[in-house]
C-alpha cells in the first residue's frame, strides 16, 4: 500500500474521535492519542497527504522564520535537518516522517474535505459530512485546521477582467514560467519577502504593491554541517540544548511584545539600521520605513528583500490599487502599468478561520453566531454551546515571537487530557461554562490592551475587523500558557455523564464503529 492511499472504504464512518486536518496541529493530536492508547479516531485531510500548511504552501523560498530544531515536535528531533531554518520541502517530508514512524497512516482519509459539522444533543455525537455528501460521526470533534489555512483575497476592482495569469502565493503555479514575464505582486507581507527575492532574479520587471511596509530584520541562517548533524546524532543532547537555547531567547522577547512594550524601541533602532545599510536610495528607503513602532504587525526576517526591492527591474508602488484592466494595474494616481501575471502575496483570514454555515453547536446555533466580536475560546481551545468541540491553534493561540509547535503540543495535551478525564469519568459530554470563557477572555484581552500590537500604532491582520479585538495572538510567555493547559480542568465544564462506560483503547484502528453515546 502506498503511504497516501486510503487505508478504508470511502464510506461513513463512526469513531470516538474525528481531527480536522493533518499539519502539525491534527498530526500531533493523532500521535498522542496513539501514544496514550487511544485508538478508536480518524483523521480527515482535505489534501492528498499529510503536512497542512507545509503540505500546500510551496512557493519559491518558502521556509520557516523559527528556528528548525524548534520547529519540530519535541518528542521527535531532527538531527539532519540541512539549515538553521528549514526550507519548506523539509518540513513536508519530517511530517511524512512522523505519520509512519507513529503509526498513524491507518487513520488518515486523505482527499476528504469537511464542509460542515453539526452537534447532536439528542445522542451526544457529531454529525461530519465531506465534501463528497458523507456523513461521519464522532463523540469528539478536534479541529486541528490551523489559522493560516484560507487564503485572503483584496477586494481589486475589475479582477475579473484581467486577461493574463493571477493566483495566491497558496496555490504557486509552477507550470507558469515567470522568465521574461512583468509581473505584479501585491501584499509585501511574510510570504512575500520570502518569493519576491526569487522570482526578481528571472521577470523583465516586478511591480510590487505595498500597502504598509513590514518590519524586516537579519535572518541569522546559515547550512548545518555534516560534523554538526553527526554529533546531533551521536549525542542527542547536545541537539537538546540548543533546543532550549533557542527557546529561551526567542522567549525573552516576550518582554518586549507583551510585557512592556517601550523595550521594542530598542530593537526597533537596530531595524531602521539594517534599513539603511542595505537601501541606499534616500526615496525607497524612506518607502520602506514603516510608520509605525516595530512588533505591531508581523515581525520578517531576510538577508535578501531588501537587495532585490533595490534592483533596478523592480518597482515599489506605494499609492494603492484604483482597478485592474485587460493587461494591466491601475494604481490610486491613475497610472497604468502593464503587466503579464499578478501574483497575491496577501495572506490569510487569520481572524475568520471558520466561515458560516460550517459548524453548528447546541440547538443548530452557527459558531459565527456565537462570535460577534471575532473569534474567541477557553484557553483557545473550547467553545460555550459546542460540546466535545476542541480547537488546536484556537483563538488567541499565535505567537509574534516563538515556535507554533510549542503551543500545539501545549493545547495537544489539554485536550488528551479532557478524553482521559471523559473515559475516566464516563462522560457523555464536556461543555465549557460560559463564565469560565467570559473570564478567562475579560483577562487575556485585558493583558492585550497594553501589549504592543494594541499600542503599536498600526492595523494588523492579527485584529478583527470589525470588533477591533486582537483575536489571533497569546499576550505572555509561552510557558505560562503550557503551565494553564498541562491538566484539564472539569470545574471550568459542565460535565454530562454517558449511561455505559466504554474504553477509548479498546478499538481497533481504521474500523468503523459506533462511537460512545450512552
Amino acid at each position: 500500500m502506498g503511504m497516501y492511499e486510503n487505508p478504508a472504504p470511502r464510506g461513513p464512518t463512526r469513531h470516538r474521535v474525528a481531527i480536522i486536518g493533518s499539519g502539525f496541529s491534527g498530526l500531533g493530536m493523532a500521535i498522542r492519542l496513539k501514544q496514550s492508547g487511544m485508538n478508536d479516531f480518524v483523521v480527515f485531510e482535505k489534501e492528498g497527504g499529510v503536512g497542512g500548511t507545509w503540505r500546500v504552501n510551496h512557493y519559491p523560498g518558502c521556509a520557516c522564520d523559527v528556528q528548525s530544531h524548534l520547529y519540530s515536535y519535541s518528542f521527535e528531533p531532527n538531527p539532519r535537518w540541512s539549515r538553521m531554518f528549514a526550507p519548506q520541502p523539509e518540513i513536508k517530508a519530517y511530517l511524512e516522517h512522523c505519520a509512519q514512524k507513529y503509526g498513524v497512516l491507518p487513520h488518515l482519509r486523505f482527499d476528504t474535505e469537511i464542509r460542515s459539522a453539526r452537534w447532536s444533543e439528542d445522542e451526544g455525537l457529531w454529525h461530519i459530512t465531506d465534501a463528497d455528501g458523507v456523513e461521519h460521526t464522532a463523540n469528539v470533534l478536534v479541529s486541528g485546521m490551523g489559522g493560516l489555512s484560507t487564503p485572503a483575497y483584496p477586494n481589486v476592482p475589475g479582477i475579473e477582467r484581467f486577461k493574463g495569469r493571477t493566483f495566491h502565493s497558496q496555490q504557486w503555479d509552477h507550470d507558469y514560467d515567470l522568465k521574461g514575464k512583468r509581473v505584479a505582486v501585491i501584499g509585501t507581507g511574510a510570504s512575500a519577502i520570502q518569493f519576491v527575492p526569487q522570482i526578481q532574479k528571472s521577470v523583465a520587471h516586478l511591480d510590487l504593491y505595498q500597502r504598509t511596509p513590514p518590519w524586516v530584520v537579519p535572518k541569522p541562517d546559515r547550512a548545518i554541517t555534516d560534523a554538526e548533524k553527526t554529533l546531533f546524532e551521536k549525542l542527542p543532547f547536545v541537539q537538546t540544548a540548543m533546543r532550549g537555547a533557542i527557546y529561551g531567547m526567542l522567549e525573552s522577547r516576550a518582554l518586549a511584545f507583551s510585557v512592556e512594550p517601550r523595550i521594542m524601541k530598542l530593537a526597533q533602532k537596530m531595524a531602521e539600521a539594517y534599513i539603511r545599510r542595505q537601501v541606499k536610495d534616500p526615496a525607497l528607503r524612506a518607502k520602506l520605513t514603516p510608520d509605525y513602532t516595530m512588533g505591531c504587525k508581523r515581525v520578517l526576517i531576510a538577508d535578501d528583500y531588501y537587495p532585490a526591492v533595490s534592483q533596478p527591474n523592480v518597482e515599489l508602488v506605494t499609492t494603492g490599487i484604483r482597478e485592474v484592466r485587460a493587461h494591466g494595474v491601475v494604481d490610486a494616481d491613475g497610472v497604468e502599468r502593464e503587466v503579464d501575471s499578478i501574483i497575491f502575496g496577501t495572506g490569510f483570514k487569520a481572524t475568520d478561520p471558520v466561515p458560516r454555515g460550517v459548524v453548528y453547536g447546541r440547538d443548530g446555533r452557527d459558531l459565527v453566531d456565537a462570535w460577534p466580536q471575532g473569534p474567541e475560546a477557553y484557553k483557545g481551545a473550547a467553545i460555550s454551546g459546542f460540546p466535545n468541540l476542541f480547537f488546536i491553534v484556537g483563538p488567541n493561540t499565535g505567537l509574534g515571537h516563538n515556535s507554533m509547535v510549542y503551543m500545539i503540543e501545549s493545547q495537544v495535551a489539554y485536550v488528551t487530557d479532557a478524553l482521559k478525564t471523559m473515559d475516566r469519568r464516563r462522560l457523555r459530554s464536556v461543555e465549557v461554562q460560559p463564565a469560565a470563557q467570559q473570564r478567562f477572555n475579560e483577562s487575556l484581552h485585558a493583558r492585550l490592551r497594553k501589549a504592543i500590537w494594541t499600542v503599536g500604532g498600526c492595523m494588523s491582520w492579527y485584529v478583527h475587523p470589525d470588533s477591533g479585538r486582537n483575536v489571533t495572538l497569546w499576550p505572555g510567555f509561552t510557558w505560562q500558557f503550557r503551565l494553564s493547559t498541562r491538566r484539564f480542568d472539569p470545574l471550568a465544564y459542565t460535565l454530562k455523564p454517558a449511561g455505559r462506560p466504554r474504553s477509548l483503547g479498546n478499538a481497533r484502528p481504521g474500523a468503523a464503529r459506533q462511537a460512545a453515546t450512552t
